[in-house]
C-alpha cells in the first residue's frame, strides 16, 4: 500500500527498547543465588507493570506495552541461559566468581574492596563487578598475598590480593 494511504497516527515508530548489560559473545552468562532472584523479581514486576497500562490512551497503551514485552523478552533470554554459581561451594582460598575482594593498589597504596559477580548484578556503588571485566579477570584464580599487573592505560599498577570471603 502507497504511504499516501495511510493516516499519521498509524505511521508509529517501533519503541526503543533498552539494551541489558552486554554479555561477550559466546560467554557463559554466570549469576549468584541473589542475581538470579534479582532477574526474576524483575520479571514479576514488569508483569505487574504490564497489568495496570492505562486504559484512557489506547497509543501510549500499545507503545508501554511493547517496551514492557521487549524488555520480558531480553529477561527470558537472560534468565534461560542464567548459570547460577554458588559462592559457597568456591575454593575459600581462592578468588573466583562470587567473591568478595580487598586489594591493595601498590602503585597508590588504595585499598579497594568489590564483590564479582554477574553481568546483570554489577553495580559499582554497591561495589559489585562484572566478572567480563579487565579488573575481575585479572584478579581471579589469585589468592591472598598473590600480586598482579593490572594494565589500565598506559598506567600499570601492582594489585595484592589481601582478602577474600564468600
Amino acid at each position: 500500500m502507497s504511504r499516501g494511504f495511510v493516516k499519521e497516527e498509524d505511521q508509529e515508530e517501533a519503541p526503543v527498547i533498552p539494551p541489558r548489560a552486554a554479555l561477550p559473545v559466546g560467554a557463559t552468562n554466570y549469576v549468584t543465588p541473589l542475581g538470579f532472584e534479582a532477574l526474576e523479581n524483575e520479571k514479576h514486576d514488569l508483569e505487574r507493570e504490564r497489568t495496570k497500562l492505562p486504559e484512557d490512551n489506547e497509543t501510549e497503551k500499545r507503545r508501554a506495552q511493547a517496551v514492557i514485552d521487549g524488555k520480558l523478552k531480553l529477561l527470558a533470554e537472560r534468565r534461560a541461559s542464567a548459570r547460577i554459581i554458588y559462592p559457597n561451594q568456591q575454593p575459600e582460598d581462592e578468588v573466583r566468581f562470587g567473591a568478595k575482594i580487598k586489594l591493595k593498589n601498590h602503585s597508590n597504596g588504595s585499598i579497594q574492596e568489590f564483590q564479582i559477580v554477574g553481568v546483570d548484578e554489577a553495580d559499582v556503588k554497591k561495589q559489585k563487578i562484572a566478572f567480563v571485566a579487565p579488573i575481575a579477570r585479572a584478579v581471579t584464580g589469585l589468592k591472598i598475598g598473590d600480586t598482579t599487573e593490572f594494565k589500565l592505560g598506559n598506567e600499570t599498577r601492582t594489585l595484592e590480593i589481601l582478602e577474600i570471603t564468600y
